[in-house]
């Protein structure tokens, strides 16, 4: 009686089953878009950022200045916020500027709505920020010999350089996020 009990159970349960998974329980009928690994998203910073007085591990906040279409679909609204934080910081030294790398690593939508994401602030010096070489401290004369009997005075820079200064991002300075692995979004915000 009980293995009778159990089979007509089980039939019961796989065929309410098959049932439900036809009808999708009313959802819509929505896969999420991937965004490509190597995307760049326009972004502006929340606040000053300085490797003068912020640390690595320092808390930085982005905000979407457009909105991001894929496939004609609005995937990242304008206004949406990018978390992050300053992974690492390079002091300044004789010969070069401060830098500072800066990952992102959670998108929060403007509905509240959160996915995890990586990505870094982007620069054309493999995303460090910063780091240029500094003025020379000095110039040296260099006399230069042309054809005939005149010669020439020129000034080359000397071997020694400047000492370098802290990078500053200001508040409001536009810049962009690059995706470093792809981002699977299956939200999407609606008006």
């Amino acid at each position: 009686m009980k293995k009778i009990l159990l089979a007509l159970f089980l039939v019961i349960f796989i065929s309410v089953g098959i049932g439900f998974a036809d009808e999708n329980y009313g959802l819509r009928e929505y896969d999420g878009v991937e965004v490509p690994k190597g995307t760049f998203i326009p972004v502006i910073s929340a606040q000053e950022i300085s490797t003068l007085y912020c640390d690595e591990g320092t808390k930085v906040k982005f905000i979407s200045t457009s909105d991001l279409y894929l496939y004609d679909t609005d995937i990242i609204p304008q206004n949406s916020e990018f978390s992050g934080y300053i992974e690492k910081i390079n002091e300044p030294v004789v010969g070069t500027n401060a830098s500072m790398i800066i990952k992102i690593t959670k998108l929060r939508f403007i509905d509240g709505f959160e996915i995890p994401m990586r990505g870094y602030i982007y620069s054309n010096n493999g995303n460090l920020i910063g780091g240029e070489l500094t003025e020379p401290a000095k110039y040296d004369k260099k006399a230069s010999y042309m054809q005939g009997f005149r010669t020439m005075v020129g000034y080359v820079p000397g071997a020694t350089r400047k000492m370098g200064e802290h990078k500053v991002i200001a508040s409001g300075a536009d810049l962009m996020i690059m995706l470093v692995s792809p981002l699977y979004i299956t939200h999407t915000v609606t008006n």
